[in-house]
C-alpha cells in the first residue's frame, strides 16, 4: 500500500494531470473495495451473533456503516458487543477512507505553492 502515497518531492515538478487522475482512481478503488470487505464483515457479524436474515444483516451493517445507526437495535450480549466494536471501526474507517481519497488533492494543491 506504500505505492498509493508515494507523491513527488518538493523538488520535482507537479505530476501530470493524468498521473493525478490515476491517484484519484486507485484511491477510490481501494476504498471501495475496503467498503466491501467491512460490509462483508458486518453483515457476517449480525448473522452471526443475531441471527439475522441475510438481508437485514446486510441492512445493519450497511446503516451502521454509513453512520446512520442500526435498524433493530441488537438483542443478544454478543451482537451488542459485535455492534459497538464494528461502529466504532466504522467512524474511523469514514476518517481513514476520506484521507485516502483526498491525499492527492491536498497533495497537488500543497505542491503548487512550493513549485517555483
Amino acid at each position: 500500500m506504500g505505492y498509493l502515497f508515494n507523491f513527488e518531492s518538493r523538488d520535482r515538478p507537479v505530476a501530470s494531470k493524468q498521473a493525478f487522475i490515476n491517484r484519484l482512481t486507485r484511491g477510490a478503488a481501494w476504498s471501495v473495495g475496503i467498503v466491501a470487505a467491512s460490509l462483508l464483515l458486518g453483515t457476517w457479524g449480525y448473522i452471526h451473533f443475531e441471527n439475522m436474515r441475510a438481508i437485514d444483516a446486510f441492512d445493519n451493517a450497511a446503516m451502521l456503516l454509513s453512520g446512520e445507526g442500526p435498524l433493530a437495535p441488537p438483542s443478544t450480549a454478543g451482537g451488542k458487543i459485535f455492534a459497538a466494536l464494528y461502529a466504532v471501526a466504522s467512524g474511523f474507517l469514514l476518517l481513514g477512507l476520506t484521507g485516502l481519497m483526498l491525499a492527492p488533492v491536498f497533495h497537488r494543491i500543497l505542491h503548487r505553492f512550493h513549485v517555483d
